[in-house]
Formats: C-alpha cells, sequence, structure tokens
C-alpha cells in the first residue's frame, strides 16, 4: 500500500481523503493542539477512522513543523525513498483575497519547511493546495510598525514553490482555480492545486487525470451526479433546527440545543449518514457538532429579515450591512438551491437558507464532504485576541481540504503510480 505524510495537516480533510483512496498514512504534523484533538480522535484512537501506522520515534501530539525538522533529523533522513507522497496544505490566511496580505506574516513562509522536508524524503509525488490567492503578486510587506504601508517589491508564493521544486528534480502542474463544488462538495470553494512528481516517475499531466478521469470515478463510485452540482439543500436539509432538538449543558458555559436527524432527504445525505460500519444513522438519533448557536432575539429578528428581503446567495452590499449595525465586511443568506459560498472560519459570514440562525459545525462539515462519523473536537468557537492562537471546530472544518477532493486526488496518485509499473492498488478507490 503507497504511504504519505500530511504536513499542516489540521483536523484531517486531506488524510482522511487519501485514506479513502486507498492510501496508507505514515505520520501527521499540525501545530493546533485544537486541530490534533480532532485529528487524533479520527485516526488515532482504536475503533475509529484509523490508516495510520505511527512510528514509534514520534510522539503523535500537536507539533510545529519547524520542531519535526530540529528534533527528528536523523529518523526523516532514514525515511528517504520510503514515503510515495508528501501532502500539505499550508496555512492560507496570509494569501487569501479576503484577508491582509503580509509576506511578513510566517505563514506566508511554512511552505518552506515543507521544502525542506522534500529534500529529506525525495517522495515520488508532491501535493499542496493552498487558497487562489496563493498564485497573486502583492508586496512582501504592507505595514510598518506604525501601521503605514511600506513599499517593496513584489513577491509571488507560487513561483517561489515552482522554482525551489524545480531545483530539486521535481515537474509541478499546477490548477490556479480549481473548483470544489465540480467533485461532489457542496460549496463553491475554488482552490489552488499544485501537483509536483518526480522526474524520475514522469508521466502525463497528473492534472488531466484528475479533472477527466478521476473526478468522474469518484462520483460514480459515490452515486451521485457527475454533472449537476450539490446544493446546500441536498447537503443539509435533514439537519434543520425543525427537525428537533435535546438540550445539553456545556462545561463552563450555559445549556444549547443539540440536533437530531430527520429523514433521508437526498442521495448525498444517505453517504455522509453511512457509518464506517455501514449502517447508517438513523432519524432521531443525536447528530455530532450539531450544536445550535443561542442567538438573541435582536439577532434572530436581524437574520429573519434579511432572509427575507436579501437574494440569497449574494453577499449583501456594504451600505445594506450597515443598515442593520452590523460590524462585518461580508454577510450572506445561504441560496439552497445550489452550492455554497466558500466557507470562512467565522460561522456568522452566512446565514441559513431557511431558519434565522448560522449553520452548525455539522453542517460546516457537510458542506466540506465530511462524513458524519467524523468526529469533531475541542471549542466550537473562540473570540477577540484568541482568533490568532485557538484552532476552534469552525474553524478545523472551515480550514480543511475537502476530502472528496482529496480521494479524488489520492486516486489520481494511485493511477500514476500503477502507470510506472509500482504495482499497487486500484486507482478507483474504495467509498
Amino acid at each position: 500500500m503507497p504511504v504519505f505524510i500530511d504536513v499542516f495537516s489540521g483536523c484531517g480533510g486531506l488524510s482522511l481523503g487519501l485514506i479513502k483512496a486507498g492510501w496508507q498514512g505514515l505520520f501527521a504534523v499540525e501545530k493546533s493542539p485544537m486541530a490534533f484533538e480532532t485529528f487524533n480522535h479520527n485516526f488515532l484512537d482504536p475503533g475509529e477512522v484509523g490508516g495510520f501506522q505511527w512510528p514509534d520515534w514520534l510522539p503523535p501530539e500537536a507539533m510545529d513543523v519547524e520542531i519535526l525538522l530540529r528534533d527528528y533529523r536523523v529518523q526523516l533522513a532514514r525515511l528517504k525513498g520510503t514515503v510515495h507522497l508528501l501532502a500539505g496544505g499550508p496555512p492560507c490566511q496570509g494569501f487569501s483575497l479576503a484577508g491582509r496580505r503580509k509576506t511578513a506574516d510566517q505563514r506566508n513562509q511554512l511552505f518552506q519547511s515543507y521544502l525542506e522536508l522534500v529534500g529529506f524524503l525525495q517522495p515520488m509525488f508532491l501535493v499542496i493546495e493552498n487558497v487562489a490567492g496563493f498564485a497573486n503578486d502583492f508586496h512582501r510587506t504592507e505595514k510598518g510598525l506604525k501601521g503605514k504601508k511600506i513599499s517593496g517589491d513584489l513577491y509571488n508564493a507560487h513561483k517561489a514553490l515552482v522554482t525551489s521544486l524545480d531545483k530539486l528534480d521535481y515537474e509541478c502542474y499546477t490548477k490556479f482555480t480549481l473548483m470544489a463544488k465540480d467533485y461532489g462538495v457542496p460549496q463553491l470553494r475554488p482552490r489552488y492545486i499544485n501537483v509536483a512528481v518526480h522526474r524520475d516517475y514522469l508521466l502525463t499531466n497528473p492534472l488531466e487525470y484528475l479533472e477527466n478521469h478521476a473526478r468522474k470515478a469518484l462520483l460514480q463510485n459515490y452515486g451521485l451526479d457527475t454533472e449537476q452540482p450539490i446544493s446546500v439543500a441536498d447537503a443539509i436539509s435533514d439537519l434543520l433546527m425543525a427537525h428537533g432538538t435535546i438540550t445539553v449543558p456545556f462545561p463552563r458555559s450555559q445549556s444549547f440545543k443539540m440536533g437530531l436527524y430527520g429523514h433521508i432527504e437526498s442521495h448525498y445525505q444517505q453517504v455522509m449518514r453511512t457509518k464506517l460500519g455501514g449502517d447508517l444513522f438513523q432519524q432521531g438519533d443525536n447528530v455530532d457538532s450539531h450544536r445550535f448557536p443561542n442567538h438573541r432575539e435582536k439577532t434572530l429578528w436581524r437574520f429573519q429579515d434579511i432572509l427575507d428581503r436579501h437574494e440569497k446567495g449574494r453577499q449583501l452590499r456594504r451600505e445594506q450591512i450597515r443598515e442593520y449595525n452590523l460590524n462585518k465586511h461580508r454577510i450572506a443568506p445561504i441560496a439552497p438551491d445550489k452550492p455554497c459560498n466558500t466557507l470562512t472560519s467565522l460561522p456568522d459570514d452566512l446565514i441559513h437558507y431557511q431558519e434565522p440562525r448560522v449553520p452548525t459545525v455539522r453542517e460546516y462539515a457537510r458542506l466540506q464532504s465530511f462524513p458524519d462519523y467524523f468526529a469533531i473536537k475541542s471549542e466550537y468557537t473562540t473570540g477577540s485576541y484568541r482568533r490568532k492562537y485557538k484552532i476552534p471546530r469552525y474553524t478545523q472544518v472551515a480550514n480543511a481540504v475537502p476530502p472528496f477532493l482529496a480521494q479524488a486526488i489520492g486516486m489520481t496518485f494511485l493511477d500514476h503510480l500503477q502507470a510506472v509499473g509500482v504495482g499497487l492498488v486500484s486507482a478507483a478507490g474504495s467509498v
């Protein structure tokens, strides 16, 4: 079975997709203890998803990639030639077109650590997923200590990455705007995808196989339409608050209502509700991470008014946001009949298409193609300055690589391995 390492793994969306495609995980690197709590529960705890053969020399805990490179250089060097795929999605906030683009941000340099791992491992394949803004030019320093703009040379992370990989003897293939909705994900989510193949194993462009073959094979395996994208209602209509709730007290917090399953109303919902053993989560069962927010009456009125007066699926204009006295850059009511706007780490950027509330974590997970058996752990949200240091459930899910997309990528690499004569498992993947 082919082996991968997942760097900047987050809660494990990329790992989940690769495992479902037929890959074996060796280990993953994730700095956030909150995100690693979710990863550990699903992949390392007995009886859960599994799929990793974690080495004895590496503690299964949250770890910065720089610490991995500092403290385990000897062990990493011994892995040379044994890892087929090095995967990673470096933190993307510094590159996002919606955020503050500052190359002084340390997050913008983390892919350099990824490249250092490449030098140790020299795997056949590499894959880097990021926001579309990863390939855009911007100034190296945008703000000084006093907030003044400072001119500087233009910087392009994509060009720097490709140049570095070329020196390491890798051929890069890039899709600058790959749409997750084309891979069964009920979300637009335009992404940057760079796959690199070591020149000793070059064949055809793997992205052509991804788009023309793996995509359709994935959707057909799940019984999904290969042409019609999954809509929001098809994804989450069985998770309405109207289907029932139970009240659950949370430690150091007030009580919240947790949602119950309604009827299955689409094939996508059936896929999402299928447990690892093949049984289904039934109507009336508790839903993991499906905690409804305790909105104030004024907030409920405001959300309902937005649903009643404004076009679903379109962000409110700035002057419309000001009418509601909202201190926000963006907010949009979700459209039920098409894929969702791209998820952000702030759940109140979106309003549910039918109920006056923000989406739940489980609804976020559905819109990212996480199956319901994949449990999300740690705090639900954090506020104020803590957002810089903590990765709560909403952020974990929003930052993840959609598992369906990751599975199609894994299928693509398996096909490539077969074509070069490695003789591994079928590229059709496992559902």
